[in-house]
């Protein structure tokens, strides 16, 4: 279906971009200003903070308006504006797969520098795992499935900003020593709040969270060693909860005498209710925010990691 969708992409993708440079007779690279599309809101968080101060340079997110990445489609728009971009930063994962297909047919290298996280963040990714107790998909995974969530580690946003900056510098070399500058200070905001998570999680009375939802947080349960138990993995389409699972969490949550249930972002928490509910549990239902849906207005990057940091506290201390 994927490459189906693809396929057809690559077919309107053609006529828009005949139909609409005929119209505008120019692109976005002959308006004169270098745009950067980023298919997710971390990554345009931190390009506009690396950015900062630019001339001639604009910065748009791609998946907007609280789209999830597990389950957005491209629009033929959404491939023209793509392909007239100056750089594309997309993660590199199965949410985004449909990138692998299109990409090659419509995107000119010479003009669009086309960058993928997990690329860019190399032997650091992680596979998807699948841990004691987690429901299996119905449908089986290709195995060795990369864990696509990279940002929800501060250690690899200071690896990937740096990633990006070096890029930005090679094909904008009119704002290097900028870009340069800009990401010196945003790596030592990152890098200060990295020590807090670690000084604040340091001497924890629990070391286990219990997820009562998909579990996209294994890069930054891993920074700090902490343990977890979960309903479903990370890029998971399941939503329905079996018996097992349910009984396993409730089983887990009694036995560890944890204070809290996590859920992420979008839950309507009707997994963990039923959690409690099982286990006759009055632990606290906590929600740690995996900025997959993200609106570009209201919250930064790092005001997000910051909340979640206050969650954590919550459920671990």
């Amino acid at each position: 279906m994927k490459r189906v969708l693809s396929l057809l992409l690559v077919v309107l993708l053609a006529f828009s971009a005949l139909t609409g440079c005929a119209a505008s007779g120019e692109t976005q690279q002959d308006s004169g200003k270098y745009t950067i599309i980023a298919a997710v809101y971390p990554v345009y968080d931190w390009l506009k903070n690396i950015t900062d101060g630019a001339e001639n340079v604009e910065v748009e997110l791609l998946v907007d308006g609280g789209a999830d990445l597990h389950s957005y489609q491209p629009t033929a728009d959404d491939m023209v504006r793509i392909s007239h971009s100056d750089m594309f930063v997309y993660v590199g994962g199965v949410s985004d797969a449909w990138v692998g297909d299109a990409m090659n047919s419509i995107v000119s290298r010479d003009k669009t520098d086309v960058v993928d996280l997990l690329t860019v963040l190399g032997d650091k990714v992680k596979e998807e795992e699948e841990v004691e107790g987690m429901q299996p998909e119905e449908e089986e995974e290709e195995e060795g499935a990369k864990d696509e969530h990279v940002w929800l580690s501060l250690r690899n946003a200071e690896a990937l900003c740096k990633g990006l900056s070096k890029s930005l510098e090679q094909h904008n070399e009119a704002n290097a020593a900028l870009y340069r500058k800009n990401t010196d200070a945003y790596l030592k905001k990152l890098d200060a709040l990295d020590k807090r998570y670690s000084e604040a999680l340091y001497d924890r009375k629990y070391d286990t969270l219990l997820f009562a939802d998909r579990f996209p947080f294994r890069y930054l349960t891993d920074d700090y060693d902490i343990r977890y138990y979960a309903a479903f993995a990370g890029c998971s389409a399941e939503s329905e909860a079996s018996f097992e699972t349910v009984a396993f969490l409730s089983q887990k949550l009694n036995e560890l005498k944890l204070p809290a249930v996590i859920t992420i972002d979008g839950s309507d928490q009707k997994i963990a209710k039923t959690v409690l509910s099982t286990a006759g549990s009055d632990a606290e239902i906590l929600t740690l925010d995996s900025m997959q849906s993200v609106k570009t207005d209201g919250d930064s990057y790092l005001s997000v990691m910051e909340s979640n940091l206050e969650v954590l506290k919550k459920a671990l201390l």
